[in-house]
């Protein structure tokens, strides 16, 4: 039986063969390989549940990669729904935006420079170019919350639960 799975042809092919495919590719292809993380960097537990949820909680040890998989599904949410309104919950301010926005595994860092969303500090939001926004709270503050409409949320460290 084939292996469907892109990832393990190209875990196990040849230094010519990947040269030879990334000759095919057109510049922009090329370019875009680095952010194709569900296809060939994610591991199942970095992939979303499938279908209608209203929870999906991650707990794992350092390394894991929930950062990341946190960060990809914001980008997913906001690139699929230039309407969302995301909630980004972290332990503090700084918190969110060190980790979930301006980290090594964070939004900025997830998306490609043409989909770069536009992060502004005073105000706590993260933009899409789509016009999907993302607002950064402290779980310390919890009365913030209430009034803003949010279409999604994800939280991080003991609030580490993304929502839908």
């Amino acid at each position: 039986m084939p292996n469907d799975d892109p990832r393990g042809w190209l875990c196990e092919a040849q230094a010519e063969d990947l040269a030879r495919l990334c000759q095919k590719l057109t510049p922009a292809e090329r370019d875009a390989l680095p952010y194709a993380f569900a296809t060939f960097q994610a591991h199942a537990g970095q992939i979303p549940p499938p279908g209608d949820w209203r929870v999906w909680l991650v707990m794992a040890g350092r390394g894991f990669g929930k950062t990341r998989a946190g960060a990809e599904w914001v980008r997913s949410v906001a690139e699929g729904d230039p309407a969302a309104r995301i909630a980004l919950v972290a332990a503090s301010l700084g918190e969110a935006r060190m980790v979930m926005v301006e980290g090594e595994s964070g939004i900025l860092a997830c998306c490609p420079p043409d989909l770069r969303p536009t992060y502004e500090p005073s105000l706590r939001r993260v933009t899409f170019p789509n016009g999907a926004q993302a607002m950064l709270y402290s779980a310390g503050e919890p009365e913030s919350l209430r009034g803003p409409q949010h279409s999604h949320a994800r939280g991080t460290g003991a609030e580490g639960i993304l929502r839908q």
